[in-house]
C-alpha cells in the first residue's frame, strides 16, 4: 500500500518514525512519501519530501511573517497527495497545517487517519466540526479524549501515549553518568539543570533567555540546554548571548 505522513516537528517526527517502523511490520512493501525529519527517514528509507525545520512557525506574529513559506508549503503537501494518490493520508498533531491538508484529502477520496488529536478540548473546540467532517479514523493518545469526542457525537481510538515508551526505552539504555558527561564534553562537577527550551525556534527564542537567567540564580548548579535536532548550535548562541553555554544535541532525555 503507499503511505503519506505528514509530521511538522521534532516530537511529530519521533511518533510519526515509530508509526513507520509499525507499518513496515504489517506491509513490508509499503510505499512512503512525507513531511518529517531525520527520524522518519531512516524508518523509511529515504529522504523526505520537505523536512520539519522548513514547516516550524509558533505564534500570531511568526505564523504572518512566514504565511508565503505556510502556504507554499501547503501546495507543495497538495501536489504531492494529488500526484501520489496514497491509499491513506496520516497526519500527526501540527493540526493548523494539517486539517486544511485532511479537507483537501477528503475532496480527492483519500482516507484520513489522524494521530494525536489536536488539543481541541483545551482551545479552538470548533475544530471538532472539521475533525468530524475530514477525519476517517482519529487516534487519541489521551484517554480522557474518548469521553470528549464522544459528547461531540464522534468515536475515536485510544492507542496510549507513545511518550511512556519512549521515555521507557531511554531509561533502559541511559549510559554511566561518567560516560555520558565525557561524550558531551561535561567535565564541571556541579549537579546539572536541563533547560529545554522546545523543538522550534520561536519557542526557543522566546524561552531559553528567560530560562538562563533563572539558572543563573542558583550558581551552584551548572546549566545545560537539550538542543533540538533540526536546529543548529549557532542559533542557540545567538539567541542566549551566553558565551559559556552547554549545549547537547540527540541526548535529551539521557540530559
Amino acid at each position: 500500500m503507499k503511505y503519506m505522513i505528514i509530521a511538522g516537528e521534532a516530537s511529530g517526527d519521533l511518533h510519526a518514525a515509530n508509526v513507520i517502523k509499525s507499518l513496515r511490520k504489517i506491509d513490508a512493501s509499503a510505499d512512503i512519501r512525507f513531511f518529517g525529519g531525520d527520524l522518519m527517514a531512516k524508518e523509511a528509507g529515504r529522504d523526505p519530501d520537505l523536512h520539519y525545520d522548513q514547516m516550524n512557525v509558533m505564534g500570531f506574529s511568526e505564523v504572518l511573517r512566514k504565511l508565503p513559506v505556510i502556504l507554499r508549503n501547503l501546495r507543495q503537501a497538495k501536489a504531492l497527495l494529488r500526484e501520489f494518490r496514497p491509499d491513506a493520508l496520516i497526519l500527526v498533531d501540527y493540526p493548523g497545517f494539517n486539517l486544511k491538508l485532511a479537507k483537501f484529502a477528503h475532496k480527492l477520496h483519500v482516507p484520513v487517519h489522524y494521530f494525536i488529536s489536536p488539543k481541541v478540548w483545551a482551545w479552538k473546540e470548533w475544530r471538532v466540526k472539521k475533525i468530524k467532517k475530514y477525519v476517517d479514523r482519529l487516534y487519541s493518545i489521551l484517554p480522557f479524549e474518548v469521553g470528549f469526542y464522544k459528547k461531540h457525537h464522534y468515536d475515536v481510538t485510544y492507542v496510549g501515549n507513545p511518550s511512556v515508551q519512549e521515555i521507557a526505552y531511554s531509561l533502559g539504555h541511559i549510559p554511566p553518568k561518567k560516560h555520558f558527561m565525557e561524550r558531551q564534553g561535561l567535565d564541571d562537577p556541579r549537579p546539572i539543570i536541563a533547560l529545554l527550551p522546545g523543538s522550534r525556534r520561536g519557542e526557543i527564542r522566546n524561552n531559553l533567555p528567560l530560562m538562563i537567567a533563572a539558572a543563573k540564580r542558583f550558581p551552584e548548579f551548572q546549566y545545560v540546554v537539550g538542543a533540538a535536532p533540526a536546529v543548529g548550535e549557532k542559533f542557540y548562541r545567538e539567541v542566549a548571548q551566553d558565551p559559556g553555554l552547554k549545549v547537547t544535541f540527540g541526548s535529551t532525555h539521557t540530559l
